[in-house]
C-alpha cells in the first residue's frame, strides 16, 4: 500500500520547501559523471511536483542553484545552465497540463541570457495557472535576499517614505523575494546532510525540518509521502504549550 493512503488530506502542509542535495554523490555511487546526477535530479523534480499537485499542496519551493554554486568549476556551472534550458523547454507543456504556475526567486539577472529568457518565457506562459505554485530558487541565498531587503528598506527611510519606527517584521517580510508566498510549513533536505545552507532562513523560522539520507535523484513520490506523514505526526506549537493548543481545539 502506498504511504499516500496514510496522509490526512485535511492537515497537509500548505508550503513545502526542498533542498535538493546529493546529485553528485548519486552519480559517483553509480559510476557516472556528476552531470548525470543533475539530469536524473530533473526527473525527481517532475515526479515530486506532480505528486505534490495531486495531493493538493499549494506551494512547492525548490533550492535549484545557490549563489555559492557559482563558485563551482565553470564546466559544471555551464552544464547546469544548459540543463536548465533543456529542462524548462521539455517540461513547460507538462506544467500547463498540470495547471502549475512557475515562479523564480533569486539574483536571476546573473543567469546567462539564454537561460534567463527561457525561464522568464515559461513564467509568463504559466502565469495564469491556478494549481501548484512551483518556485525555483535560482542564484539564491538567504543572506543575499535579506541584504537586498535591507537595501530597499534603507532607501525608503532615506527618501522619507518610511520611518525607522515603522520598521517591523512585516516590513522585512514585504521586502523579501518570497513576499506573497506563505512561510514553509515543512522543509525537506535530501542527501544526508543536516543543515539548511543559507536557504529561506527568515521564512523557515517555524518550519518543521525533515532530513533524509536519500539522494535527490532517488527521491520520488513515496519519499514525499513519507516526509508529509512524518510532518503530520508533529505538534506545531509556535511558542505555545501543548496544553494551550489542546484548549484551543
Amino acid at each position: 500500500m502506498s504511504l499516500k493512503e496514510s496522509i490526512d488530506l485535511e492537515r497537509l502542509p500548505k508550503h513545502i520547501a526542498v533542498i535538493m542535495d546529493g546529485n553528485g554523490r548519486w552519480a559517483k555511487k553509480n559510476g557516472m559523471d556528476r552531470f548525470m546526477g543533475h539530469k536524473e535530479g530533473v526527473v525527481s523534480v517532475r515526479k515530486v511536483s506532480e505528486a505534490a499537485g495531486r495531493l493538493g499542496i499549494d506551494y512547492l519551493t525548490l533550492y535549484t542553484f545557490s549563489t555559492e554554486n557559482w563558485n563551482r568549476p565553470q564546466e559544471e556551472v555551464d552544464a547546469l545552465m544548459a540543463l536548465m534550458i533543456t529542462a524548462i523547454q521539455n517540461e513547460w507543456e507538462d506544467l500547463m497540463t498540470n495547471n502549475v504556475r512557475l515562479k523564480a526567486i533569486g539574483d536571476i539577472d546573473r543567469l546567462p541570457p539564454a537561460t534567463y529568457e527561457n525561464l522568464m518565457n515559461t513564467i509568463r506562459k504559466t502565469g495564469m495557472n491556478t494549481g501548484l505554485n512551483l518556485t525555483l530558487a535560482i542564484s539564491y541565498s538567504s543572506r543575499w535576499e535579506i541584504t537586498e531587503a535591507m537595501k530597499k528598506i534603507s532607501a525608503e527611510v532615506k527618501n522619507g517614505s518610511l520611518s525607522i519606527e515603522e520598521i517591523n517584521e512585516e516590513t522585512i517580510t514585504k521586502h523579501l523575494a518570497t513576499y506573497g508566498t506563505p512561510d514553509p510549513d515543512l522543509l525537506i533536505r535530501t542527501g544526508g546532510e543536516q543543515r539548511i545552507s543559507n536557504y529561506l532562513l527568515w521564512q523557515s523560522a517555524y518550519a518543521e525540518l525533515y532530513f533524509t539520507d536519500t539522494y535527490w535523484p532517488d527521491f520520488r513520490e513515496e519519499n514525499l509521502y513519507e516526509a508529509i506523514a512524518d510532518y503530520q505526526q508533529r505538534e506545531r506549537r509556535f511558542g505555545k504549550t501543548g496544553e494551550q493548543l489542546q484548549l484551543k481545539n
